[in-house]
């Protein structure tokens, strides 16, 4: 007999359950419910419990759910988490439950896209995952690798599936970070056919590892794009040829907790020891053509701390930046975006620019002073970034 349990329980919990499951031999199905909302959902609760279970394979068997207000997504998660457990030991083949794919979840992502801010969402932490989308991140990270302890990698990927077939992102690029090698292998298999915008992986060092996920990615012929993330001086030394391992690489970022602890050095507010490694991720980006995004800020207390830290991002030439809590966002984004001043200069050089070409002019002047290429340049994607953010 086998018993295993999977989920959260506890009067600190909410938005989550605890579920029990005992293998039997016979006698059906036996299901006992303790729910905060039994009185409205009780039968409601009890037939997706029959429902996910038929689903999985599963004819006998006593389930024991304590429910603290749990979506019906969550809670099919946690069954089939708990009896994917109780029978690892057995050749029998399981099935699994998918919650009926929404409409708002449908919409696809583009390759050029404000990727200002992305948020991290622990994978295993369903009441994190519920509003996220609200906060209107650029991006949300639901995440299988750091923030999962790795006796909950199997409950996290389930979980995450479910969660990319019925929330609402609003519109953020709908991503997920994987863990390495072949965990992150198996990560893939159960959420790629579940729209996904964007794949992290993470720890990335060699462009081989990238190609490894292309290549799982294309098997299931999923339209998907890669953000590597380099967090090791190898990674740093590599990452024109990471961020040139596949066409589907939009994005490199970095990571500087293991990247300090892997050259063996404290990591600073000031960030001197670190600022190789982000010069040489910008310019890795720059010149593959994709986008440069900058680590995460670990303290959600200090907003004029990460305000200073995404304006130094930016003079560095980054695009983007991690945030682990959702006040972060405003502050990112409005650090990101080009000051009053950035933008009517910008717009001056635009219609000097605009002006020139439309007399023919092969020369660019605004006033007295000669205007070069790289400065109109820098200038129309300054104006380009003010009309996204708008």
């Amino acid at each position: 007999m086998a018993i295993n349990s999977a989920g959260r329980k506890g009067p600190d919990v909410r938005s989550d359950c605890w579920v029990q499951f005992e293998r039997r031999e016979s006698g059906g199905v036996e299901i006992e419910l303790h729910s905060k909302v039994e009185a409205l959902y009780g039968s409601s609760i009890r037939s997706l419990a029959v429902e996910v279970l038929n689903s999985v394979g599963i004819v006998h068997g006593r389930l024991e759910i304590e429910d603290s207000g749990a979506l019906p997504f969550v809670i099919g998660a946690r069954i089939e988490t708990a009896v994917k457990r109780s029978i690892l030991d057995s050749p029998t083949h399981l099935g699994s439950w998918l919650p009926p794919f929404k409409e708002h979840s449908k919409y696809e992502s583009v390759r050029e896209r404000l990727r200002r801010s992305r948020l991290y969402i622990p994978g295993n932490e369903p009441k994190f995952m519920l509003n996220a989308g609200l906060h209107k991140p650029d991006g949300i990270i639901l995440d299988l690798e750091d923030s999962v302890a790795s006796t909950e990698k199997d409950a996290a990927r389930i979980l995450v599936r479910n969660a990319l077939r019925t929330l609402d992102f609003f519109g953020a690029d709908r991503m997920v970070r994987i863990n390495q090698g072949d965990l992150g292998l198996r990560d893939l298999d159960e959420i790629l056919p579940h729209n996904v915008h964007v794949i992290l992986i993470p720890k990335v060092e060699t462009a081989e590892q990238v190609r490894v996920v292309d290549d799982r990615i294309s098997t299931n012929q999923s339209k998907i794009y890669l953000m590597p993330i380099i967090e090791s001086a190898l990674g740093g030394i590599n990452a024109y040829q990471i961020a040139t391992s596949a066409p589907s690489v939009i994005a490199l970022a970095i990571g500087l907790e293991d990247y300090t602890a892997d050259i063996g050095v404290a990591k600073t507010a000031e960030g001197r020891e670190s600022f190789w490694l982000r010069s040489q991720v910008v310019n890795a980006a720059r010149a593959a053509g994709i986008q440069p995004i900058d680590t995460v800020f670990a303290d959600v207390s200090d907003n004029e701390g990460l305000r200073a830290s995404v304006l130094e991002s930016k003079s560095l030439g980054f695009e983007g930046r991690g945030c682990i809590h959702p006040r972060q966002i405003p502050i990112v984004h409005e650090a990101f975006a080009p000051t009053p001043q950035e933008l009517v200069k910008a717009e001056k050089i635009v219609a000097a620019f605009e002006e020139a070409q439309a007399k023919g002019l092969g020369v660019v002047s605004l006033g007295s002073k000669m205007i070069d290429p790289p400065v109109v340049k820098r200038a129309l994607r300054t104006v380009a970034l003010a009309k996204q953010m708008s």
